[in-house]
């Protein structure tokens, strides 16, 4: 069964083009050119996965993020935010939002396919049923990996797709120093020039999370030049 991709533009030439290239890629194409429409479509079709341009009228990409996010039928929906805005605040604010990855406009189809089925692989590897539970824990840490549920001091704690996988990357490597291009890898499945700035947001989003003090932070130790480590519980 083809798996399935709510596009969102309010320019439709757009919207023609991805679906042109998306369908020639095997999936099937649900169109919205506002943020109301798209929020119709989405609580009708519930694709797969979400590519969403920030600047729409009737709810904007933010909103719409947001709207996502905070429902538990949908959260679980990837989002892949495609946006002529290109300042670091905008992308920032996208990614503390929940969006998954962020492409610039004008852009390669062709690249926004290939990311678009390296994420659509990280949720079903997220996704696939493990012989026995698996739980990583460290510290206060304890990340279920069958039921996808972090707790922090048994509290529960609510984490997107991306931190998740972060932190997975992090407790199943305590000590050791990830790259940049090693977690951006684990996390969103593939890693380019230009990500650099989405990693440490997402460093930083999930620090707040976890940390006791996330400006002095005890698990998620940053090594220069190099990209992060989590210490672990013997260190």
């Amino acid at each position: 069964m083809s798996q399935r991709i709510l596009v969102v533009d309010d320019d439709k030439s757009i919207v023609k083009v991805l679906t042109a290239y998306l369908e020639q890629s095997g999936y099937q194409v649900f169109p919205a050119y506002d943020g109301e429409m798209a929020l119709h479509v989405l609580r009708r079709e519930r694709p797969d996965l979400i590519l969403l341009d920030l600047m729409m009228p009737n709810h904007d990409g933010w909103e719409v993020t947001q709207i996502v996010r905070a429902d538990k039928s949908l959260a679980h929906i990837p989002i892949i935010m495609i946006t002529a805005r290109v300042e670091d605040t905008d992308k920032i604010v996208g990614l503390e939002l929940g969006a998954d990855d962020y492409i610039p406009k004008p852009f390669n189809p062709r690249e926004v396919v290939a990311r678009v089925k390296a994420l659509l692989r990280r949720v079903r590897l997220d996704q696939s049923p493990n012989a026995t539970p698996h739980v990583l824990i460290n510290g206060s840490l304890k990340l279920d990996l069958d039921q996808h549920t972090l707790t922090v001091d048994s509290q529960l704690v609510e984490l997107t797709r991306t931190e998740f996988n972060l932190l997975e990357a992090f407790l199943s490597n305590p000590g050791f120093t990830l790259t940049r291009d090693d977690l951006l890898e684990k996390s969103l499945g593939y890693a380019y020039e230009g990500l650099g700035r989405a990693l440490d947001t997402h460093i930083r989003n999930l620090r707040r999370k976890i940390e006791p003090n996330p400006d002095n932070p005890t698990y998620i130790q940053t090594v220069y030049g190099i990209g992060y480590r989590l210490i672990g519980d013997d260190q």
